[in-house]
């Protein structure tokens, strides 16, 4: 990691040595200027993490040059320095966006743990700030269908309100982005967003997690914990799974909806929440509650907004804005160089049935970017044993099939043989320079 670059600004050349003096022995690159101007000229041309301003400057003051330097960079911390400063100077900077004010004669000791202080609070900004952009990738619907823009707009309409929303969708659909897209999009973004994935959790447990348990309920609870319900307070409590729920635990989630009130297991006080709930089901609950297996009267309850995600296999048509996404997100995320994909590879995709719909494609992807070599994918590395798969007959040209099972077999053999030209050839009955085109054709790595 580089070393962090502070920028001194005062216009007595002392206190300009004395402070380069200091970071540089902590470590850090360091510039000066004598004056506001050249700083803000310098701020132009380079990069900088710090700042340590003078306020008393000839010609531009440290206040005026402040509010330069936030309209610059706001991200920038400054550290004000004043010979004789005052408290309405030092809450005028500090409102202006000054990360501190330090008073002459200068501690060493305040410098340096400003600074530290300073740059760390860079840092966590910065990461969070990739992290909010990760994240907001991450939480995107891909697809252009009918359907998907059917489901996009049916999320805006329900997301404002705090209507209860039963999801529908098969496996690997994303449901669970559903329910978060609802709740980023309503006036509960800022507040909690907590998921129980209720097929995930023991029955034994699922009451303590929902509703949380007093010290000395049960055996192992040896504190108080609070629970899902309760961690959601003021915000979106997802229930992932819905169908999967005991009975027993559907009739007194029932009733916490109902009240917005429960108690925890063990306890007599009743705790009072305001929450919105999503749920979210690969089976049909309707049928489910005609064959006893889940509450008719909690699944009116839940399913006063129903959204039903389309598999892929209905929208084939976004397969290739899905793969040109997950080849982009999953490249960044390993910090590989983007690869690309062949129109040929792309029709190979189209001819798959997903059966674990959008989860299943990005898997495939994500194998895609981290095993094959080369920057381009094509169709016969979808169907290389490297990547686990083999279905020759989704490949629609006899050529392709036959490309795709000489590439396995000669893989497997070299295996074998221990990747042995010589014995390969010998054991595949073709000629040691054949053998060799052959290896470069298909583009085998040999170790």
């Amino acid at each position: 990691m580089s070393e962090p670059v502070v920028l001194v600004v005062d216009d007595e050349e002392g206190i300009r040595e004395s402070l380069s003096d200091i970071f540089r022995d902590e470590g850090y690159a360091v510039i000066t200027a004598a004056s506001a101007e050249e700083a803000v000229k310098t701020l132009k041309e380079q990069a900088v993490d710090l700042v340590m301003l003078d306020v008393w400057l000839q010609g531009m003051d440290g206040i005026e040059a402040l509010g330069e330097i936030r309209g610059l960079h706001s991200d920038l911390p400054v550290i004000m320095i004043s010979g004789h400063g005052n408290i309405e100077m030092a809450v005028k900077a500090t409102r202006m966006g000054a990360y501190d004010f330090l008073e002459k004669p200068l501690s060493l000791d305040r410098i340096v743990l400003s600074a530290r202080r300073a740059l760390e609070r860079k840092r966590l900004e910065t990461e969070n700030k990739a992290l909010r952009e990760t994240l907001s990738r991450k939480s995107r619907l891909i697809g252009r269908t009918p359907g998907m823009q059917a489901l996009m707009e049916q999320i805006k309409m329900a997301a404002p309100s705090s209507s209860r929303v039963l999801v529908y969708g098969e496996s690997g659909t994303g449901k669970e982005l559903v329910a978060k897209l609802l709740h980023d999009l309503s006036p509960r973004a800022k507040m909690p967003f907590v998921e129980v994935n209720c097929a995930a959790i023991p029955q034994e447990l699922i009451e303590s997690e929902l509703f949380g348990h007093e010290k000395g309920s049960f055996t192992g609870a040896f504190e108080q914990k609070k629970g899902k319900l309760e961690l959601a307070d003021s915000g979106t409590l997802f229930l992932d799974e819905i169908g999967d729920m005991s009975l027993t635990t559907q009739s007194k989630l029932l009733r916490a909806i109902e009240t917005q009130e429960f108690q925890r297991v063990g306890g007599s006080k009743n705790i009072k929440v305001d929450l919105r709930v999503i749920a979210a089901t690969n089976k049909d609950l309707r049928e489910e509650a005609k064959k006893g297996a889940f509450r008719e009267d909690l699944y009116f309850r839940l399913s006063v907004i129903p959204i039903t995600i389309p598999p892929l296999r209905e929208r084939k048509e976004d397969i290739r804005l899905l793969a040109r996404h997950f080849l982009e997100a999953i490249a960044s995320e390993y910090g590989r160089p983007a690869k690309v994909m062949t129109e040929e590879a792309v029709e190979c995709l189209f001819k798959a049935d997903w059966p674990g719909n959008v989860r299943e494609l990005r898997n495939t992807i994500e194998r895609l970017v981290i095993m094959v070599p080369s920057e381009v994918i094509e169709a016969r590395h979808l169907f290389s044993s490297e990547l686990g798969r083999q279905d020759y007959f989704m490949l629609s040209a006899l050529k392709d099939a036959r490309d795709a099972f000489e590439r396995d077999y000669l893989l497997r053999k070299l295996g074998e043989n221990g990747w042995n030209i010589s014995k390969t050839a010998e054991a595949v009955g073709i000629e040691r320079s054949n053998l060799h085109r052959k290896i470069k054709a298909y583009g085998i790595n040999m170790p």
